[in-house]
């Protein structure tokens, strides 16, 4: 009987061990890639050099110098790019370092921490502010993310007048909540009653500390069975908005534009006073169209442009 070689059975054992610890950590290695492809991420983005200064402040921060906003820049582009070629879904809000030193005064956090700026971060993108990164060059982005936290505040403005207005003192109905289901109804009436093609809706409502502004995308097809096409969550804010108009009974404005293929464009026109809705005429609507908002001017017709009046969309409440 030949001789038994263990060490060749021992170095063979240790080899089949090492190749199985190998394998087992590239196994693992790759399901926490994997698994991190489905962990979304939120970047902050400083909106101007001044809020990227503020920043500068803090040792922890990666930049020092106040000068260096368009590298900054360069290397949250590069940041946001890495994440779109892992697959990894990347929201981008708007970091503000006032709002970042309240928080940390209200949490009793030390602001000069890379952990605390992550969960400022990560709670931005839960207020709903924030946009989903689609591969913008990070100059565009910086608009559109001033646009949305607009937007955001504007809602959140809006919401907090509609509880403040209180019940009726006659019926001990809840004001703002009969105000928002009017504009709904309001808003599906002239999305219903429009030509068919693609609408745009401006609501302005003067308030007293600022100037309460939505806007609505909407695209309608003429069927009666289909719903209007709307853009995000535009609906909600429009609604919103026009509420507040209605429940604070003051004054405002709603123009609807549609546009469709082989037509003029066609622009109608609403006020609101006291609690209601009120169709313009049509040479009312050609008059405001018509006239320099800041100094009262006339301005000439826009070409291709049908002004035409107003139609019923709002019953009135209650309350109105």
């Amino acid at each position: 009987m030949p001789p038994t070689n263990h060490a060749g059975t021992n170095g063979n054992s240790s080899t089949r061990t090492s190749r199985t610890s190998r394998t087992s950590r590239t196994n693992s290695t790759s399901r926490r890639r994997t698994l991190r492809r489905e962990v979304p991420s939120t970047v902050g983005l400083l909106a101007d050099a001044e809020d990227f200064a503020a920043m500068c402040g803090y040792r922890s921060f990666a930049f020092d110098q106040p000068t260096d906003y368009p590298d900054y820049l360069h290397h949250v582009d590069g940041l946001l790019r890495s994440l779109a070629a892992q697959a990894i879904h990347t929201t981008v809000a708007l970091f503000d370092p006032e709002e970042y030193a309240d928080y940390c005064a209200d949490h009793g956090l030390d602001p000069d921490t890379a952990e605390t700026r992550t969960r400022f971060t990560a709670e931005l993108a839960g207020a709903g502010a924030g946009l989903p990164y689609a591969g913008q060059p990070v100059d565009e982005l910086v608009p559109l993310l001033v646009d949305e936290a607009v937007r955001q505040a504007t809602w959140e403005y809006a919401t907090t007048l509609l509880t403040q207005v209180g019940s009726c003192a006659d019926c001990g109905e809840d004001i703002g909540q009969a105000s928002f289901e009017r504009a709904a109804a309001a808003l599906r009436r002239l999305l219903a009653d429009a030509e068919p093609g693609h609408h745009h809706l401006v609501c302005s409502v003067p308030t007293e500390t600022e100037q309460l502004v939505a806007v609505l995308h909407a695209q309608t097809s003429g069927d009666p069975e289909a719903l209007p096409q709307v853009e995000g969550r535009q609906s909600l804010d429009f609604v919103t908005v026009l509420a507040a108009g209605l429940a604070l009974g003051g004054p405002g404005g709603l123009v609807l534009r549609s546009t469709a293929e082989g037509c003029r464009d066609r622009v109608h026109g609403w006020r609101l006073d006291r609690g209601r809705l009120t169709a313009l005429s049509a040479a009312a609507v050609f008059n405001a169209y018509c006239t320099d908002a800041d100094t009262g001017d006339p301005v000439a017709p826009e070409p291709g442009v049908e002004y035409c009046p107003g139609y019923e969309v709002d019953d009135p409440g209650p309350h109105g």
